[in-house]
């Protein structure tokens, strides 16, 4: 049985001193065993949210990374310096680094290769946009993605690999994809990845939900037999995440 990860993406949001704020605000009521769950922030937050839980069962994660152990790229982070810090996971191919930073398939492939090699944990985020998805060649265009991406990852890296199906076209926008929408996607992803690889591993593969998640459409997105949690946005920034983790 695979357990769910609920992972809240604060995106360029949070100064060190709100960050303080916020977290004393939530850790007590998402400090629970029935879900990993996860605050993703900006890198400048990482040792001050790091702090902050100490004691808690709740992880840790940053949006970014580069791929290169060190060296002359002015403002990257390592992951080694990630790792220092006291964050474990980090989000790889979000539609905004796709979109706005012009990440191609080759660098996630390069990132989500190093996450492994450096000890970090990955959420590797996949989804169409809204004209793909009108087209109806959404799976396709999603199964590009996840090919190219755990091209040269082993089948132990892979079931480490936590897969978020974020459509693009219902990030932010107050839009969400029906359950079934989202368990259609996630099986056909979870389908892709047995075919890389086994039933065994794609049995073990977490796929989460993103796109609008909120209190109200959490229970149900969450209950699909292939979504196994969610990876939030906007509303991570406020107490209703302590809803959508105690979703049940």
């Amino acid at each position: 049985m695979r357990k769910k990860i609920i992972a809240g993406n604060w995106k360029m949001n949070m100064t060190p001193t709100e960050t303080k704020e916020l977290i004393s605000k939530l850790k007590d009521k998402c400090n629970i065993d029935e879900v990993d769950v996860l605050f993703v922030v900006p890198a400048i937050d990482v040792t001050t949210a790091a702090e902050c839980l100490k004691g808690t069962k709740i992880k840790l994660g940053t949006q970014n990374f580069y791929y290169e152990e060190k060296g002359a790229y002015t403002g990257e982070t390592s992951a080694k310096m990630i790792l220092d810090a006291g964050a474990t996971y980090v989000i790889i191919g979000h539609s905004e680094r796709r979109g706005i930073f012009k990440e191609d398939d080759e660098m996630i492939n390069k990132k989500l290769i190093a996450a492994h090699k450096f000890g970090l944990k990955p959420i590797l985020c996949c989804g169409e946009s809204l004209e793909l998805r009108e087209k109806g060649t959404y799976k396709l265009f999603i199964e590009g993605q996840i090919r190219s991406a755990f091209d040269g990852i082993s089948k132990d890296q892979a079931i480490d690999t936590v897969i978020a199906y974020e459509p693009i076209w219902a990030i932010g926008t107050g839009k969400t994809a029906t359950s079934e929408e989202a368990e259609e996607v996630c099986k056909f992803i979870r389908e892709t990845i047995k075919n890389l690889y086994d039933v065994e591993t794609s049995d073990k593969v977490r796929i989460q939900y993103g796109g609008s998640v909120n209190a109200g459409n959490a229970k149900e997105l969450f209950g699909k037999e292939d979504i196994d949690g969610g990876l939030v946005g906007g509303a991570s920034l406020k107490e209703e995440f302590i809803n959508i983790v105690n979703y049940k």
